[in-house]
């Protein structure tokens, strides 16, 4: 299955746009994955970064495996209701912040749409203010749940045991759906951390059956088992909180400075949310419209590398954009950054990448096979005669410290 090499991901296309966050209900240590009848509303929310009124609208589109428009279906197909055309009427203006801005959050469904089939979703925002223009696009999925899925994980590889690699193992049942062609009619994307840029997709299983699928010794299954993701806290803006050296105001803006981030050659266990955040501050009240946005600045000790280094988490969208950019500095031999980000708690990693493209952890990060890393494995089918991808199972997994 060829797939965009950004299809699957959020994308901020407007300079004003930040902090975009897509959740199943309020859970934002997730995928966005809900399901079809009954499962929790899909919340969107983002800021405008002015008191301006701007009217926005949205449209949904149902995409296929591949994160394909589905052009072989209507919208009344997968929609009932309205698909595009939507107005954002949910937004507060900021309360007494630095940095002006607007909260804009809506949800899905709502009395204007409501979903009728599962499997992946792009909503593209626009604003009608300027002329239809889009400002960000986001993905999420629809599952239904109708096969029976179950993953396992080891550290005893065909890579080695115990040394820097995680395997994984999957069964799937078919759970009476009609399967006569597993190559043609199944897709399978299996994720580490929500990771798109490192997905695998379509992984040929080792065991055909009557009724399904087994991965086993899957060579396509090892991942890097990586170390545990980094994290900062920015709950208040005159006082330091969790990670950060020191704080600062130079008259126009606040400012917040993250320890450097030295190299990690031995594996220390230290919970972390693998890329998540959670927009709050110390007050924990009005936290949409009432926390600030500062400068964030992030060093890391590294030898220096011809490769670019990126910040990553699902707070960059998992793309790797300048601003996100590692810059070396030559005079005090580390890399920097400094990025815009609203108060909060936020994970993340870096990323090196290489000349063809791929992405891996940066090897002064670690790599240990104790890391806590979390597994999501989604399975899409057509029937014969059908005419778009259906997400039928949806399964996600942790690795705990210290399982074999």
């Amino acid at each position: 299955m060829a797939t965009p090499a950004t299809a699957q991901r959020h994308e901020i296309l407007c300079d004003r746009i930040a902090s975009l966050q897509v959740t199943a209900g309020d859970d934002w240590l997730s995928l966005p994955v809900t399901t079809l009848r009954g499962g929790e509303p899909i919340k969107v929310s983002f800021d405008d970064l002015t008191h301006e009124y701007h009217r926005y609208t949205y449209r949904l589109e149902h995409c296929d495996a591949d994160w394909e428009v589905s052009k072989e279906l209507f919208e009344s197909d997968y929609i009932e209701g309205f698909a595009e055309g939507l107005t954002i009427d949910d937004c507060q203006e900021s309360v007494n912040t630095n940095q002006l801005y607007t909260h804009y959050s809506f949800t899905i469904p709502n009395s204007n749409c409501r979903l009728k089939m599962s499997g992946n979703y792009r909503l593209t925002v626009y604003d009608e203010t300027e002329g239809d223009q889009p400002v960000l696009s986001a993905c999420f999925m629809v599952s239904e749940e109708r096969m029976d899925l179950g993953i396992s994980a080891t550290t005893n590889t065909d890579r080695g045991n115990n040394n820097r690699w995680q395997q994984l193992a999957l069964t799937l049942n078919y759970g009476g759906l009609k399967v006569t062609n597993p190559q043609e009619q199944l897709r399978t994307v299996v994720l580490q951390n929500g990771s798109w840029n490192t997905a695998i997709f379509n992984p040929s299983p080792q065991y055909v059956t009557a009724n399904g699928l087994r991965w086993e010794h899957s060579p396509e299954l090892i991942f890097p088992g990586g170390n545990e993701y980094r994290k900062f806290e920015t709950l208040d803006v005159n006082h330091t909180t969790m990670g950060l050296e020191r704080m600062g105001w130079d008259g126009e803006r606040f400012h917040a400075y993250v320890f450097p981030d030295e190299p990690r050659p031995n594996y220390v266990y230290d919970e972390s949310t693998k890329g998540s955040f959670l927009i709050r501050n110390s007050d924990n009240l009005e936290n949409d419209r009432a926390s600030d946005y500062l400068w964030v600045h992030f060093t890391l000790e590294t030898n220096p590398s011809t490769n670019p280094i990126y910040l990553y988490g699902d707070w960059t969208c998992q793309r790797l954009l300048p601003q996100y950019r590692m810059e070396y500095d030559q005079r005090d031999q580390r890399y920097h950054a400094a990025v815009l980000l609203k108060q909060g708690y936020y994970s993340y990693t870096y990323m090196e990448q290489l000349p063809d493209g791929t992405l891996r952890y940066l090897p002064s990060e670690g790599n240990f096979h104790e890391t806590e890393n979390t597994y999501q494995v989604l399975i899409y089918y057509r029937a014969p005669g059908e005419r778009a991808d259906r997400l039928v199972a949806y399964q996600q997994f942790r690795f705990h410290q210290g399982e074999p």
